[in-house]
């Protein structure tokens, strides 16, 4: 059901749009009036997510780590993996950003005979994550031909490196092949690993198959059912300019593939997709790991109520600890009654 349910949703939502985009007054609404609403919603949404993460307090240094700490001069510092310096914090952040470097050091972990616990690579996340991505971004400024008169230099030329390899008419893009088997290997991996499919939710196959129908529908009007493209840059140039109209003639499918992208483009900011921004403000990785240099309290805290340290906690409960058997670190003074003898 938690996969069923998603795949209904979408297609759903295919049905609806082929059937706006041929009734009176259908087109103008899927073509004018939802792209000018979802992208208010994705801009507000986007902006409200990203002020409430940058409010949230976090007084205390807690990076990830999985290298050696700076310590004594000589130990060696892993300064990537844990670093001391802002310098080190940004190296980290763009192998992150662009590399997916803490995907790269994911490993497998699986129980066998014995039973035994083996830790194995998971370098094809990695690999099949970066795919997804860069083709996901290439499609994107691809894309940007539609909205930009004349059209920019790095646009073109992203355009022929994508078609370097030309099989036949039209150019055949390499990276609509490679993010469709991308997507698909996604979502292969959440229903045939167990542990994945266990944990995985009806949030998480939504996008999935939502981004699927896009790529599907675009691969449909560039080389099956071919669109009328001046018809579909007038529209999305007079989108632009505010001045939107519609011609006859652009086919159902392309309403359908701007009815998928809008919704896709309102639901980003309140879906695990969110990710895209929140890297930036994740704790885990945008802090320095200085606790052995610097000492950090908790700002928020009350200056009427001073530090109650163990130390202080064990002279006030010392008599209560040692009667309950728990050990201390200072044994209880002698009474006055007690043998000096006996002492």
């Amino acid at each position: 059901m938690r996969i069923l349910y998603p795949f209904i949703a979408v297609l759903a939502l295919v049905l609806i749009a082929l059937v706006g985009a041929n009734l009176p007054g259908g087109q103008a609404l899927i073509g004018v009036v939802l792209p000018y609403v979802a992208f208010l919603i994705f801009l507000g949404g986007f902006v409200a997510k990203i002020l409430g993460w940058a409010k949230s307090p976090v007084p205390f240094r807690i990076p990830t780590t999985c290298g050696q700490e700076k310590s004594l001069s000589w130990i060696p510092q892993n300064c990537i993996d844990n670093p001391s310096t802002r310098g080190g914090v940004v190296i980290r952040m763009i192998l992150e950003i662009f590399l997916f470097r803490s995907l790269f050091r994911n490993t497998k972990t699986e129980i066998h005979d014995g039973p035994k616990l083996v830790y194995g690579s998971s370098k094809y996340l990695w690999l099949f994550g970066l795919l997804f991505h860069y083709c996901f971004l290439t499609i994107v400024i691809r894309h940007l031909r539609l909205f930009t008169t004349p059209v920019p230099f790095f646009v073109s030329v992203t355009e022929y490196l994508d078609g370097f390899f030309q099989v036949g008419l039209p150019v055949l893009y390499q990276t609509d092949i490679i993010f469709v088997l991308a997507i698909t290997f996604l979502f292969l991996r959440r229903v045939i690993m167990p542990q994945v499919r266990y944990i995985s939710l009806p949030a998480d196959y939504f996008p999935l198959f939502l981004i699927m129908g896009i790529a599907i529908t675009g691969i449909l009007m560039r080389y099956f059912l071919r669109a009328d493209i001046v018809s579909i840059k007038q529209l999305t140039m007079g989108l632009v300019t505010f001045s939107p109209s519609i011609k006859e003639g652009i086919s159902s499918v392309f309403f359908i593939h701007l009815f998928l992208v809008c919704v896709l483009l309102a639901y980003f900011p309140f879906s695990k997709l969110m990710h895209l921004g929140g890297v930036f403000l994740s704790p885990t990785r945008n802090m320095t790991n200085n606790s052995r240099m610097v000492r950090h309290e908790n700002p928020w805290n009350d200056p009427n109520i001073k530090p109650h340290s163990y130390a202080h906690y064990e002279d006030e409960f010392r008599e209560f600890m040692v009667e309950a058997g728990l050990p201390v670190d200072k044994g209880l003074p002698p009474s006055a009654d007690e043998d000096p003898a006996e002492k």
